[in-house]
């Protein structure tokens, strides 16, 4: 543990607790948080990796300390080191930590993020196979899907797609994510208009409802009943109960975890597909791995696979 000593936490009540005088200018509710020093940041990232797989980088320290730091100020703690104590050493430490992983692990994302990906697979389903459509049912998996937006693009894209062939089969997308507070927004599907700055008027009109009493906009609800949430731990994927895709979406994920890792999960993504199945990667997310079981699309603008046929 750290050799510097710091006080505790004063716990979850202190802001009601702090009396007029330490609540002032000079209060350490309202002071900057000293930046971490090396072998803080160490300790972090080593149990962040530990528990979630993800590679905290130096680049990412300010993002890092600013969440960690909201949290501190919430639950009255002065240092680091004390916050660490407390979700590593007490009882309550597994529910803390809940909270904090949602801090840390939300990205930033948007509607049609990445449009060459998502023609891709409008593409890969208007080429569809017949023994595939036989099947009865198209089933996609959107993994890491924070707040929804990439899942809800995906089901639009599908469903375009096969009204296009005038096909009338079951479809479905599965957004998975480790933040719970992602996952209950996604579940929602209901953003603010800032969300949508990047998609046409003609669109939204189609496929979201505005709600006046929340001041945002809801995709329709024939959407939301193509789509459904689920936690998931990527270190955890033998336990995930996602099996026989058509379509594995995994986006913008790979990036936070160290190279040996991302070979791993996608050594246990390429196992969902179904035969003839599609996965989908960020450009640049991993290099250089290959799976007996899959085939490289050739494109020069996605990253994508098929799975070979039984």
């Amino acid at each position: 543990m750290w050799a510097k000593a710091h006080s505790g936490c004063r716990g979850p009540m202190a802001k009601k607790q702090v009396t007029e005088s330490e609540s002032g200018d000079g209060g350490w509710t309202l002071k900057r948080l000293p930046p971490m020093d090396e072998k803080e940041f160490l300790h972090w990232q080593e149990l962040i990796e530990q528990r979630t797989g993800i590679t905290v980088s130096r680049e990412r320290l300010t993002h890092l300390q600013t969440s960690i730091g909201l949290r501190m100020r919430e639950v009255g703690c002065e240092s680091y080191e004390a916050y660490y104590r407390q979700i590593v050493g007490n009882p309550g430490g597994i529910a803390e930590w809940a909270i904090l992983v949602d801090r840390i692990t939300v990205q930033e994302t948007r509607f049609f993020r990445d449009p060459d990906a998502l023609e891709l697979v409008s593409n890969f389903i208007r080429t569809l196979p017949q023994e595939m459509l036989a099947r009865g049912t198209l089933e996609a998996w959107s993994v890491g899907c924070s707040t929804g937006e990439e899942t809800y693009s995906l089901a639009i894209v599908i469903r375009e797609a096969l009204a296009q062939r005038d096909t009338r089969i079951f479809y479905g997308v599965t957004g998975t994510d480790i933040s719970k507070a992602a996952l209950n927004m996604a579940r929602k599907g209901l953003y603010p208009e800032r969300k949508l700055r990047t998609l046409d008027k003609a669109f939204i009109e189609h496929y979201f409802e505005y709600q006046e009493r929340e001041g945002a906009y809801q995709i329709l609800v024939d959407i939301r009943e193509r789509t459904c949430f689920a936690r998931v731990n990527v270190l955890n994927l033998g336990d995930a109960p996602m099996h026989g895709m058509s379509i594995i979406f995994c986006q913008n994920l790979l990036i936070y975890f160290r190279k040996w890792r991302r070979k791993e999960i996608l050594d246990n993504l390429a196992e969902r597909l179904v035969p003839g199945g599609l996965m989908v990667l960020g450009m640049g997310e991993m290099t250089g791995w290959n799976n007996p079981l899959l085939e490289r699309l050739p494109s020069e603008r996605c990253l994508a696979f098929v799975r070979r046929p039984a």
